[in-house]
């Protein structure tokens, strides 16, 4: 892996554990509209995708999703930034990657990634954040990492994607560019990891 040159990163599920959260936050969205609480096969969608795309899955009447989607706006999001848990060794992690790798966090997240990047101290630690509001298409597309190609210049077997879902396998695979699985061994990828520790040792370092 001594040709890797830039590392990124998913938010949901690898930088922090939001399972907990993410499903507080949908299902606070579904008991306003009247409508149960997330199914585990709502959740596995959810939680990868765009939050735009989590409203119009769970609400197929275009009324009800415009409806759902304008309380979702207006919901405060400090309550559920508070409860993100960030990944144990991520920091460390980080700043044992710098400066020889510069880092980058690429997500589906839209409006709120920056509050998370900020209210967790995370702002110095990564030299890029694409969200999918800085691209045409997110995550499956692999507009998020070919956007961090051209930002660092670099070729596709240069970067070193950790990723969790379908989603991010799909959208590495699109790239060219290397995946690491992080917590889910049902993903075609180039390494399997339950630590982000590992990455040291994928690395060589």
């Amino acid at each position: 892996m001594k040709h890797i040159q830039v590392v990124a990163f998913d938010c949901d599920g690898v930088m922090f554990d939001t399972e907990t959260v993410n499903k507080e936050y949908y299902n606070q969205i579904l008991r306003y509209m009247n409508k149960p609480d997330l199914m585990p096969e709502q959740f596995a969608f959810v939680h990868a995708h765009t939050a735009d795309e989590a409203i119009f899955y769970l609400f197929r009447n275009e009324a009800e999703a415009l409806e759902a989607n304008a309380y979702r706006k207006l919901m405060p999001y400090l309550p559920f930034l508070e409860k993100m848990e960030i990944e144990p060794y991520l920091i460390p992690l980080l700043h044992r990657l710098r400066p020889t790798y510069p880092t980058a966090i690429a997500t589906n997240r839209t409006n709120t990634i920056q509050r998370v990047v900020e209210g967790h101290g995370l702002v110095d630690l990564f030299d890029l954040v694409v969200s999918a509001w800085d691209v045409d298409h997110p995550k499956p597309h692999p507009d998020i990492l070919n956007k961090i190609l051209h930002h660092f210049g670099i070729e596709p077997d240069q970067l070193l994607y950790v990723g969790d879902s379908e989603v991010d396998q799909i959208a590495a695979e699109a790239a060219g560019a290397i995946l690491v699985a992080y917590k889910n061994p049902s993903l075609r990828s180039d390494f399997h990891i339950t630590s982000l520790k590992e990455i040291e040792q994928i690395l060589g370092l």
